[in-house]
């Protein structure tokens, strides 16, 4: 019987791959624990995230937990709980991960690591050389916080983006993602577009340069069906798609695979980042290391827990 737990904090965190994962992941990190889903409406009251983390707290079985949709809900009525805090968690006011340090609670928010591990998966070391390619990041919520102030840490020490142009549909999301921006230094120029209309996302994809980025951010293709573009739309030559989704029907997908051969596209699923994100989070919990090669095993056992056909569909 396995003597610590780690809690999963989430809407709905049976459908998540991980909880068939993570048992396997446990016997090739050699950890003596089981995953405990805690599934919370989305907005829910204060009282409920500070019951959660209490809770977390003061079990002395609970060796910590992963936050998904709950970050900044969370941060935000638990603050005061949590004794130290990462650069990032104040940076993106959110936490996704909570570990225990001498039964005191430590916040971080790792996202930003794993979206950047999740780059580097498939965009070229060089590609950004020459500063005159542009991201499209379709949806302004916690994905495109991470992978933007990853991208605008990264521009400091390394070639990166002309322009990161973020949309959405929510003004409220718009402006708190400002807010962080204006938080960083960074030779990436951040422009903010407020669109109702897919129609309006196929014009910012037409004036984009070769070789640019665009990312399906907006959860569109797995907990509701569509996508942000029309068929009509037109990925940059030579450029990257990143669907963010690993599984559902995944339409923006599809599109960028439509067009793959003509335009020279390079296409990513959402596969790597879940990983990522997980492993990341685990390795803090537990004060393990998770090497490269160890990394490879977990994808490998991983890999047998996708849903079908996004395992046949994978680019």
């Amino acid at each position: 019987m396995p003597s610590e737990t780690f809690i999963f904090v989430g809407v709905s965190t049976g459908q998540s791959s991980i909880m068939k994962i993570f048992p396997e992941w446990a016997k090739i990190l050699g950890l003596n624990a089981q995953i405990k889903g805690c599934d919370i409406p989305l907005n829910a009251p204060a009282a409920s995230y500070s019951r959660i983390v209490r809770a977390i707290r003061d079990d002395p079985s609970v060796r910590g937990a992963l936050v998904t949709a709950h970050k900044i809900d969370l941060l935000q009525a638990c603050r005061d709980m949590f004794e130290f805090l990462d650069p990032h968690a104040h940076i993106c006011d959110e936490v996704s991960c909570i570990a225990k340090v001498g039964g005191l609670l430590h916040g971080f928010a790792k996202d930003t690591i794993s979206s950047g591990m999740a780059l580097d998966h498939f965009v070229p070391p060089d590609h950004w050389q020459g500063g005159r390619s542009d991201v499209l990041c379709l949806g302004a919520g916690g994905a495109a916080t991470a992978i933007s102030v990853c991208m605008a840490e990264r521009s400091r020490i390394a070639a990166h983006p002309r322009r990161f142009l973020l949309v959405d549909i929510v003004p409220g999301r718009l402006d708190a993602i400002r807010r962080i921006h204006d938080k960083l230094h960074t030779g990436i120029q951040f422009d903010y577009f407020l669109h109702s209309d897919a129609v309006e996302n196929d014009a910012l994809l037409s004036e984009l340069p070769a070789g640019s980025l665009v990312i399906n951010a907006t959860g569109m293709g797995k907990d509701r069906p569509g996508s942000p573009i029309t068929d009509a739309a037109r990925f940059p030559q030579g450029g990257l798609a990143w669907e963010l989704n690993y599984r559902g029907e995944r339409r923006f997908m599809r599109q960028a695979r439509a067009q793959a051969e003509e335009r020279d596209l390079t296409i990513e699923d959402g596969w790597n980042y879940f990983l990522h994100g997980w492993t990341e989070v685990i390795a803090e919990v537990f004060a393990t290391n998770v090497s490269d090669g160890i990394f490879e095993k977990l994808a490998e056992a991983a890999a047998t827990h996708r849903p079908a056909r996004q395992r046949r569909e994978k680019v």
